[in-house]
């Protein structure tokens, strides 16, 4: 496994990733090859930085239509679809590449011949990659302990990320008849409902990992054979911390305050803090400045289509508790809330207007958040920021909501960009499970990270109401 902004992902899905720039990469030269002398094509130094400009922008089209959420591309058809969509994006962004920079055009009919082998070789690497997947090849072997919510969970995550890198060989279950429930998940597992001879189990069955997610430790705890599980080099990893690193979120309703303050993460430092404000000083008094032209069409187009002010403002719940007041474009009608008093936004609501479904859509109501981010209430990235009249009714019904206060507020954060939009209690618990793996885990390489997913998620008009 490889640790890549505190989360762990398989070697084997690295060595994809990197095996489908290499066979892009040699797609173009193959097309240079057959087209030109392949001697010229072989020492030309301009040719390769050419070549790889396009497999630079082929690759980040393939990441923006999803083609490496493996749960997207699931099917043939589908894959086929949105390999066609980023290839097509790809040679329309390389035309206008080619218009602005004439000299980075690769050669006459090499572009087109290119895209003929770029997806001939795609297809063939995923159709191989699915096989692997599919046979479960290079994947780590674990031992499960417990059969309560937490070990469902996990389970059922093994289950449907088939990309995972992991596979359940072995359960052991807490009772006799805890079997049942849990193979409602998937039948075929091997279990065992005694703790006796558990290193010598692990050892027949290839297993180098324990998740150890009982629903009771005290007075059940397999502490000996554990411990020796441990002493003979098999990795024993606590149930809350596998199913952090595998799913990028916690579990709010499972997790307890002693593994809070033992595990790792909640680093703040001043250093970091320095940074992270610098950063966004930076970022946006540039953007209000580029996007001044877009605020100011923004502005008159809400000004025409409906009756009202053309920045909304209300106030928020920041770091430490402290109120302050946020401001956005307009997208709902003047009041909006004078009869129903304080609710979240649902899909296709009345109050939203013609033009604020556009802004919405594409994100444009949280230009003015930089204002925000300016004054020093918020932030890039952070959790979203919550009305009071909300914050007081969730910290009641779900526990650790207040830690979500240690710091700003964001326009944009690993919650938005993982989950989407929220309209429920139940949803505000799954957010929680975001934003507490962002704060345990913040860094200045996660931030790029979320961004790099907003610019995503913004182009695909994902999770806006």
């Amino acid at each position: 496994m490889l640790k890549i902004f505190k989360q762990y992902y398989p070697i084997r899905n690295i060595f994809f990733v990197i095996g489908e720039f290499l066979f892009i990469f040699l797609a173009v030269v193959l097309a240079e090859m057959i087209l030109v002398d392949y001697r010229e094509a072989a020492f030309d130094i301009s040719t390769y930085s050419k070549t790889l400009l396009i497999a630079c922008v082929c690759q980040a089209f393939l990441y923006y239509n999803d083609l490496y959420d493996f749960q997207v591309t699931a099917t043939f058809g589908e894959l086929g679809i949105r390999l066609f969509q980023a290839i097509g994006a790809s040679s329309i962004f390389l035309a206008g590449v080619y218009i602005i920079f004439p000299d980075a055009i690769i050669g006459h009919g090499i572009f087109g011949l290119s895209v003929v082998f770029i997806i001939l070789f795609i297809v063939a690497w995923r159709l191989l990659y699915a096989f692997i997947i599919k046979k479960g090849l290079f994947n780590e072997k674990i031992m499960l302990i417990g059969s309560g919510e937490q070990a469902k969970k996990i389970l059922s995550e093994v289950e449907e990320r088939k990309d995972c890198g992991y596979m359940v060989s072995l359960i052991i279950v807490e009772s006799q008849g805890d079997a049942g429930t849990i193979d409602e998940i998937r039948t075929g597992k091997t279990y065992k409902t005694d703790y006796h001879g558990m290193s010598e189990t692990a050892e027949k069955y290839g297993i180098k990992k324990i998740v150890v997610a009982l629903k009771e430790k005290r007075g059940a705890f397999p502490l000996k054979e554990l411990l020796k599980c441990r002493t003979d080099g098999i990795q024993v990893i606590d149930g809350n911390s596998f199913y952090e690193m595998l799913t990028g979120k916690l579990i709010v309703e499972q997790i307890n305050p002693a593994w809070l303050i033992f595990s790792e993460g909640f680093h703040k430092s001043a250093v970091r803090r320095f940074f992270k404000r610098s950063v966004d000083l930076l970022l946006s008094v540039i953007l209000l400045a580029l996007l001044s032209p877009l605020i100011l069409l923004v502005a008159v187009s809400i000004k025409l289509d409906s009756k009202g002010p053309v920045i909304f403002s209300q106030q928020r719940v920041g770091k430490k508790r402290k109120t302050y007041m946020i401001y956005k474009f307009r997208s709902m009608v003047e009041d909006a809330e004078k009869h129903s008093g304080p609710v979240w936004a649902q899909t296709d609501d009345a109050r939203i207007t013609r033009v604020g479904k556009i802004i919405r859509k594409l994100r444009l109501d949280e230009i003015p958040q930089l204002w925000n981010v300016l004054k020093g209430n918020m932030s890039f990235v952070g959790p979203r920021p919550e009305r009071g009249h909300f914050v007081k009714t969730l910290e009641e019904l779900i526990p650790y909501y207040g830690e979500r206060f240690t710091v700003k507020p964001g326009i944009t954060g690993w919650a938005q960009v993982s989950y989407g939009y929220g309209a429920s209690v139940e949803d505000a618990v799954e957010k929680l499970n975001y934003d507490l793996f962002y704060i345990k885990n913040m860094s200045i390489f996660m931030d790029i990270m979320i961004v790099f997913k907003t610019v995503k998620t913004v182009l695909f008009g994902k999770g806006a109401r």
